[in-house]
């Protein structure tokens, strides 16, 4: 699943372990879902998607077309 997160913790000048912090999850956790490698729980997609306080479909692309 495609995503912005690096994009997104880039703005604002946020380490992965920064984000990580904020999350409540490892910086390995964050390097995983940034490159593509593991997709996000639910629970943790809101959460991400609170963070940045956008909705989880501007944070995730699945892929699908609308």
């Amino acid at each position: 699943m495609k995503n912005r997160l690096k994009v997104l913790r880039a703005e604002r000048d946020w380490s992965q372990a920064e984000l990580a912090a904020r999350l409540d999850v490892s910086r390995q956790a964050v390097n995983a879902i940034e490159t593509g490698k593991h997709d996000p729980s639910l629970p943790l997609a809101f959460r991400i998607a609170r963070l940045f306080d956008m909705a989880i479909e501007e944070v995730f692309d699945d892929g699908e077309n609308r």
